[in-house]
């Protein structure tokens, strides 16, 4: 398999061939893999001086290197992104809950003006009534918005994906540079 030092394949089987490791962010000894080294530094990782590292791209997606017209700008070995989202109010788009209903109102004018152990009344004298309801409360006398929705728990952000092995080659043809 000719291959450039540095290559990354994908590849249906579950092993990396000889001379070829799983891109799994291994941590790798520069004095046995000088070329691959001085093609990806410490750009995944590494301390420089005796290792360095493979790209890790287990539970990622590979990104190409750049920016696109009205894309962010996304430079080697940048990990970006997250499985799971919780959202805040702030990533809402602005909606109300709408509140409709009615209930049985006291017929007769209320001469309450506290609702403790009393009944809404259908005219506003004072508006409560000590009897319970006669009537029906019209439909445009009950207004207002449900409060808070939702559990403030994460979901999933991840698009439908296959997974599949990703190799890199650790010794093939050094790549010529233009």
């Amino acid at each position: 398999m000719d291959a450039y030092t540095g290559e990354i394949r994908a590849v249906g089987f579950n092993f990396a061939p000889i001379n070829w490791a799983l891109c799994a962010g291994q941590i790798m000894p520069i004095n046995r893999y000088t070329a691959l080294f001085s093609l990806l530094g410490t750009t995944y990782g590494g301390d420089g001086k005796t290792t360095f590292a493979l790209p890790n791209l287990c539970g990622q997606a590979i990104v190409q290197v750049g920016q696109g017209p009205g894309l962010s700008t996304y430079v080697p070995g940048q990990v970006t992104g997250v499985e799971n989202v919780t959202l805040n109010s702030q990533q809402i788009p602005a909606h109300v809950h709408g509140l409709s209903g009615s209930f049985l109102a006291q017929s007769a004018p209320g001469g309450k003006s506290d609702p403790t152990g009393n009944f809404p009344a259908s005219t506003a004298d004072n508006q409560y009534s000590e009897a319970g309801g006669g009537g029906v409360m019209g439909p445009n006398m009950i207004k207002g918005t449900a409060g808070d929705a939702g559990g403030n728990q994460p979901h999933s952000n991840m698009m439908p994906s296959l997974t599949i092995n990703y190799i890199i080659c650790l010794a093939g043809i050094f790549p010529p540079r233009s």
